[in-house]
């Protein structure tokens, strides 16, 4: 039994790797950690979990937790996971990693200093569709991959406005936006199913200098970008086109994502209109035929909630697996420094014009 303890576990964690843990008969939960004692005491008696506290420090030094989850805003990961790394416990860290590339190349260093398994969360690597998608290029069933091309909606950011509690985001510093939140997850499942992108040409169109804070009448400064527009190589060849626009939401469509090949194209909507490519179900078509995902690509108990907390249940699968053989889990730190210095060459390439490549 692995036992976890889940830092900021009153947010996102709670409706997505709480219930993926307390599920899955590998781990067990036995400490959350919030900013203040009463949600934490609130979040484990919802979950029943033994220990809370309001300082993630205490709960890292918890003798009865093995693997720290790491789910406070990406500003605050660095700290938390360089006390996991000390301590010696396994993590897992939400994506992204952290604010840059910069400090993830320092946290992907200090965790294989450290020699514990280490994961991030990017859902597009355990969705059953992305996988199931994957391997129908895989196995030729539309003959050689030609083209991708991406067009999804990025709201909420991006906008006119944005709620309170993602105001932070405006700042670029902050490390959470539309360029590294929404399409550092959509390229994520892009390429879980037609590889990675080799090289880059990106702009990144910032329509809104000042954005109005919903329900207020209050306006901030904005210095993060509206769209995400890109062209590029993958490794296969093929040339992949992306778009992702910004706005105030709600989701219309959601993503639609086109395989186009020799044969024949692979196409790739939401099953729930206006879910985020790396959360929900996929309606999967070649040419005009829907083809089902099969059951087997659901590795996950079956009262797990498809979407997020499926695709995390699947990751912690992978974490469980990767403790038991003494090996590192996949996508790892390794994966997602990779992933942020294609974010980085995208934001390059917007800078000054030129076409980056990613090693």
């Amino acid at each position: 039994m692995i036992r976890v303890g889940v830092v900021g576990a009153s947010g996102w964690a709670d409706s997505s790797h709480l219930p993926a843990l307390t599920a899955l008969e590998e781990f067990e939960v036995t400490a959350v950690a919030t900013t203040n004692q009463a949600s934490a005491d609130r979040v484990a008696a919802a979950h029943g979990v033994r220990h809370a506290f309001a300082d993630a420090g205490e709960l890292i030094a918890h003798p009865e937790v093995d693997l720290v989850v790491v789910s406070v805003k990406a500003s605050g990961h660095a700290a938390v996971i360089r006390a996991a790394l000390t301590a010696g416990k396994h993590v897992v860290s939400e994506w992204p990693l952290g604010v840059d590339a910069d400090e993830a190349g320092e946290l992907t260093e200090a965790a294989a200093a450290a020699g514990v398994v280490h994961a991030v969360v990017l859902q597009g690597h355990h969705s059953p569709s992305a996988r199931f998608a994957a391997d129908l290029l895989a196995d030729g069933r539309i003959g050689m991959l030609e083209s991708v091309a991406l067009v999804a909606e990025g709201a909420p950011w991006g906008g006119s406005r944005i709620w309170p509690n993602l105001e932070f985001g405006l700042d670029p510093s902050a490390g959470t936006n539309i360029l590294t939140i929404m399409a550092g997850h959509f390229l994520a499942a892009l390429e879980r199913v037609a590889g990675s992108l080799t090289e880059v040409s990106a702009r990144l169109p910032r329509t809104h200098d000042h954005v109005l804070v919903a329900g207020t009448q209050r306006t901030v400064p904005n210095a993060t970008p509206s769209h995400v527009l890109l062209h590029g190589k993958l490794a296969g060849g093929a040339t992949a086109s992306v778009a992702v626009h910004g706005g105030n939401g709600p989701a219309r469509y959601g993503f639609r994502l086109e395989f186009v090949g020799s044969d024949a194209t692979l196409t790739a909507t939401p099953a729930q209109p206006g879910t985020f490519i790396h959360w929900g179900d996929w309606d999967i078509r070649i040419g005009d035929e829907p083809l089902t995902v099969p059951d087997t690509y659901r590795t996950v108990p079956d009262g797990i909630q498809s979407g997020p907390p499926a695709n995390i249940a699947a990751l912690y699968q992978e974490v469980a697996r990767a403790i038991a053989e003494a090996r590192q889990s996949h996508p790892s730190f390794e994966t997602a420094l990779r992933h942020h210095r294609l974010l980085a060459a995208i934001e390059q390439s917007a800078s000054d014009g030129i076409v980056r490549y990613i090693s």
